[in-house]
């Protein structure tokens, strides 16, 4: 759980030591300008910005009852970060796995990328796409029209 918090305690702590150091040199509105800049950048970066995580035993089970993909992400990414921005509102009907906190989800991210822990990857019907396009992955969010028996001609 620690080691999700890591980069953005970090990068506060850094931004508030620039930010002092401006303040100190005489600098105060370049100290007020840098310091929400680190803020930003750490709270991008924090878990905060995803909808909340499950586990990936449960988002299993939930992407088979409705269909729904699920995403492995893991905080600090920027490949995460781009696909969760650019879902904008969409992001919440996917399935979030951190794979910090969950050892079967960085299990079966290294299942699908040949042991290697790459993220985002994202289970669609039971199939891994690794970093896919954000388009790519709203696309998949859409009802699929039901294939009706009478309108696919008797071979």
């Amino acid at each position: 759980m620690m080691r999700v918090w890591v980069l953005p305690m970090l990068l506060v702590l850094c931004g508030s030591l620039v930010a002092t150091g401006q303040y100190l040199q005489g600098n105060p509105r370049v100290a007020a300008a840098l310091l929400p800049v680190f803020v930003l950048l750490a709270g991008v970066t924090s878990p905060l910005i995803f909808p909340r995580s499950i586990g990936a035993l449960e988002a299993q089970q939930r992407s088979a009852a409705d269909g729904r993909p699920i995403v492995f992400w893991r905080p600090g990414c920027t490949y995460c970060l781009r696909l969760r921005i650019r879902l904008g509102g969409a992001a919440h009907r996917l399935h979030w796995v951190d794979i910090w906190r969950d050892p079967d989800g960085a299990a079966a991210v290294r299942r699908a990328n040949e042991g290697n822990e790459t993220v985002p990857t994202v289970v669609v019907a039971g199939r891994p796409h690794t970093n896919p396009d954000p388009a790519w992955v709203r696309e998949q969010l859409q009802p699929r029209p039901a294939k009706d028996a009478d309108s696919h001609p008797a071979p």
